[in-house]
Parts: structure tokens; sequence; C-alpha cells
């Protein structure tokens, strides 16, 4: 897909806007004004080009469908500009607008249009056409995964099962996106009543995915079910609790409606390959295409929740929980992963600063299920973000109660309890929480760190405290926080000069810390040198400190004026101490 990027192009596109706008009637342009802006934040000075601008606004804050009606209204008064075409292509199809399939009939070489127009062929039974466009899409890039996959299951359409599974069998035996590959055969023998090759298939996916996630746990399961194993489905899906602890919420409406088929159809493969591909790209930071290919799985099956939540997931990562909330809305109450979507819907609710909506949610939802620790952890994790840490704790006790026999996955429970114990000056309790953590997850790096700062802080323990955040520091060597522990703790035991390359190191990953940066300056005063001292001190006083910091910093720099004068170096020697 081509995108308006550069700033050059923009330019000239908005000049040649300017050039229409003086021969347009505004009046002839005009649209109605739909999306989250109230009058003050859109630009309503009439014409081609402000069309343009306001759309490009639109986009730039994440309002897709304002953003397609102001280029479709731009559009209307100047068809022939490409660029402006594209424009709106794009957005009415993230906006799931019926104009993206006429824009997509006027685009032969944009690749998200012809998937668009495929789709539809596929969604009215024109398999055949559909197989043609997507045969015709260029195998390089991205497309070259995909491609196959479309093609396989335009086949699949058309009763070809055989064509489909030899169009996929060269790259289930590949080495790149094998498991992709072999579960989307599995799908297409499965529905084509080929048991013994779904199987097989089935367990090739299995053992190369490695771990189970959402989708597939699902799909693996349903076919155990179907095929009268009922205790390894239940099984599957108690794996994917494993990996992903936020869906265990889920899992007794995931486990009534085992056995119905995930894909029911071959337009529900090709929404599935579409997810599939979004998903594997999420990883590798292409979260923009991801976005279209979701917006196509779901214009092919608005029913496909877990390309809702991967949607969510990306829009709230792109500072955009608005957007996040508007595609989980649909998800109605009989779906089965009902119980997560409203999980995430509360923390969504949060950060738009709603938090007493979201708590409300979050008890709403703790009494439908009284067993689930989840919406109480929740509800302590918002509360403790707003700095209520005795609340925090309430709510956090309420949830560790309802865990019988803790495990590894509850490592965060404990350790976000005790952070809040910490913070609510119970350390005792908090050390022994943070304690607890490392049991079910000996070797987890957040854990360690926070705990080996904290008795360093203290003066106690310091050799341990050394080891722990060592081995923090081998786990994530790139992380700021951890190397200014690792830092602070080699300057509490006196290696003055140690912990200035590790200080630096720890601002080099985090130069917008406070706390980062004032333990440098204090490095440095201990080193002698004053000036780069009191640079850092007032460096972490312009990165907004916690408020208690504040006068403590503050105190260190009058201080060090004043040891400046006498020659003394007391405030070095209170730093270390």
């Amino acid at each position: 897909m081509q995108h308006v990027r550069s700033l050059r192009r923009t330019v000239l596109l908005t000049l040649s806007l300017l050039s229409a706008c003086a021969a347009a009637d505004p009046a002839s342009v005009a649209g109605d004004a739909r999306g989250p802006y109230g009058p003050a934040t859109r630009l309503n000075v009439p014409g081609v080009a402000a069309a343009f601008l306001s759309g490009r606004f639109a986009a730039s804050q994440n309002d897709v469908g304002y953003a397609a009606d102001e280029f479709l209204r731009a559009l209307q008064a100047d068809p022939g500009n490409v660029e402006l075409r594209q424009q709106a292509f794009l957005t009415s199809l993230l906006a799931g607008r019926p104009e993206a399939v006429r824009l997509a009939a006027l685009q032969s070489d944009n690749q998200a249009a012809q998937l668009l127009l495929a789709d539809s062929d596929a969604k009215a039974g024109r398999w055949e056409q559909a197989e043609n466009r997507f045969a015709a899409l260029p195998r390089q890039g991205l497309m070259q995964l995909l491609q196959p996959l479309l093609v396989a299951w335009a086949q699949a359409g058309q009763g070809r099962t055989d064509a489909a599974l030899a169009t996929l069998a060269p790259l289930v035996q590949g080495q790149h996106f094998r498991a992709m590959y072999a579960l989307h055969a599995a799908l297409i023998a499965d529905l084509g009543k080929r048991t013994a090759e779904a199987a097989r298939l089935y367990r090739v996916a299995q053992s190369e995915f490695g771990s189970t996630n959402l989708q597939l746990g699902r799909l693996l399961a349903s076919w155990q079910a179907r095929q009268g194993f009922p205790d390894d489905a239940r099984e599957t899906l108690k794996a994917v609790g494993d990996n992903s602890p936020e869906m265990i919420i889920a899992l007794p409406a995931l486990q009534m409606a085992v056995a119905a088929r995930q894909v029911r159809n071959p337009v529900d493969g090709i929404a599935e390959a579409y997810l599939a591909l979004a998903a594997a790209l999420r990883s590798q930071d292409a979260a923009e295409f991801s976005v279209v290919l979701l917006q196509l799985a779901l214009d092919l099956r608005p029913d496909l929740t877990a390309a809702r939540l991967l949607s969510a997931e990306i829009q709230e990562t792109r500072n955009n929980p608005e957007g996040a909330l508007a595609v989980l809305s649909p998800v109605p109450a009989s779906d089965p992963l009902y119980a997560m979507v409203r999980l995430r819907q509360a923390a969504l609710t949060d950060r738009l600063g709603n938090t007493t909506e979201a708590l409300h949610m979050l008890d709403q939802l703790a009494k439908e299920f009284p067993t689930r620790p989840d919406p109480l952890t929740l509800q302590g994790d918002l509360l403790r973000s707003k700095r209520r840490f005795a609340e925090a704790v309430v709510a956090y006790d309420h949830a560790v109660a309802l865990v019988a026999n803790p495990t590894r996955v509850n490592w965060p429970l404990f350790y976000n309890r005790g952070i809040a114990l910490d913070r609510a000056h119970q350390w005792a309790r908090a050390e022994a929480d943070f304690l607890k953590a490392l049991e079910l997850f000996p070797d987890q790096p957040f854990v360690l760190n926070y705990l080996g700062y904290s008795w360093t802080e203290q003066g106690r323990n310091l050799t341990r405290a050394r080891q722990m955040i060592e081995r923090a520091a081998e786990l994530r060597p790139n992380d700021g926080e951890i190397a200014d522990s690792l830092g602070w703790v080699v300057l509490r035991q006196g290696d003055v000069r140690g912990a200035v390359k590790y200080l630096e190191r720890a601002v080099e990953l985090e130069p917008e810390d406070a706390t980062i940066n004032a333990h440098l300056g204090d490095a440095y005063w201990a080193a002698g040198r004053k000036l780069e001292a009191q640079y850092q001190w007032r460096r972490s006083l312009n990165l907004k400190p916690e408020p208690e910091e504040v006068s403590k910093l503050q105190a260190k720099l009058r201080e060090g004026d004043q040891t400046q004068h006498s020659g003394s170096s007391a405030v070095g020697e209170k730093t270390v101490q």
C-alpha cells in the first residue's frame, strides 16, 4: 500500500488541492461531520484543501471515520487526484465504510484494494474470480507470505481440496512460517473431510508452534473435541491459559463451546489467514499493515473476536483507547471470549480517565465470576496506578484469597501486591510477597530488580541484593532501570568508579528518568565530579521526580553549593552511606 508519508509529498499534494480549491464549489463538496471531534478541533474552512488537511489531522488522531468523510469530500471535487483517492480508500477501508469497495475498483496497483475486491468475490461465491485476483498479486514482500494461503482457500471454496492442499504442501515442508501453513492446510483438509490428512497436519502445526496461543488453541481443541477426545481438548485450552493468563476467566465458556467449528467455511478461512499474518507481524513492528489485515478479516467475519482483541491491543499501544473500545464494542454477551473482552474494556475505560466507571465494571465482573481473581487483580492494578495504594492492597488481598494453590502464572499478583504494600509502608508484607513471587518464578528479572533495589535502599543484604540485580541485568541487559539498580548497589558498596560506569549506561538507556539522573549525580559527587553532579541533580528536578524526592534534590543542591565554597565533600559522604 502507498501512503502520503513524506513532508515533501504532503506539501505538493496540498498545493495541488489549493489550486483546485478555487474552482470547486464549496457546497458541492460539503459532507456531514461525524466523529469524536468537537467543533473547536475541526478545520471548518470550506474547500478541497481544507477537507484534505482536516482528513490528515483526523487520521493523525486515529479518527479514521471522520478522516474518511473528509477525504471523500475532497475526492468528490477532485476525482482524478490519485494520491487523494488512495487516502480516501485506505481510511474508508479502516473505517469499514462501503465506499472502500468502489474506490478499490479504481486502484489496480494497490494490493489492499485487490485483496478487498477478491474478498468481495469470495463473499459472493465467485471463487474462481477470487482465486484469479489472489493469484495475480505480486509474490514479494509480505504478500509472498499471505498469497499462497489466500489462493488455497479460494481453491477450497471451489471444492478443489486436493489443489488447495497441493498449493500449501511445499510451504508446509519449508523452513519459514511452516506452522502457519500447516495449520491452514489442516483446516482445509478438515473442511474437506480428509480426516487422516487433517490429523497429520494439525500435529505438525502444534509441534511447530511450540507454545499454544489463543486462536491456535481454539482451533486444535475444536478438532480434538470433534474427533472424540474431550480430555485432550480441555488440556489444550488449559495450556492456552497457562500462556495467556488474561484469558483464564473465559476458560469455562470456551470449554462449553469447544466442539464448535472455528472455521465453518472458506470465507472464514480467508479471515483466519489475515488474522494469522497480522499476529505474526504484530511481534515484528509492522502494526500498520497488521491493522489493515485485521480490518479485512473483520470485513469477512465480524464475529472473529480474536481479531478484535488483537486490533484493540494495537490501537491501545498507539495511544488510541477510544479506537480500541470501538473495536471491542460489537462483541456480544454470548461470545465465549466476552468476559476477557470486558476485562480489556475496563482497562481501556480507565485509560480514558473514567476510573470510577472502570472499577464499577470490575465490581460487576467479580460478582459474575466469584471464583476468579482476574477482576479483583485488575482493580488492584488500576488503584495502584492511581497511587491509591491502601485500596489496591485490599483488592489484591481479595484476589490472592481466591488463589488456593499459586503457580508460576500467579507471580504478577504477588509482585504487584508487593509494590502496593511497599508504597503503603507495609514493608514486612511486601518483602514476603516479593519472595513468594520469586519462589513461583525464581529468575523473574522485575522481581529480582525490585527486591534487590529495595534492600539496597534499606542498606540490607547488599551482597545478595547485588547478586539478584546482576542476574536481572543478565536477563535484561538493555533495561535502564535494572542498570540503574546495579549502579546504585555498587555505589552503596563503595565502588564509585564501577557505579559511574553502570549509571552512565542507565542514563543512556533511560535519559528522561528523574531517579536515574539523580543517582548518576550522586555517583559523580562521590567521584569528586561536583559540577557534573549538580547538573544531573538539576536535570532530575526538571524531569518531574516523585514528590518526596524533590525536597531531597533541592537539599543536595543547596548543600552542594555550600560545600563548593567550603571545600568539604559532605554530600558525597551522605550519598553512599
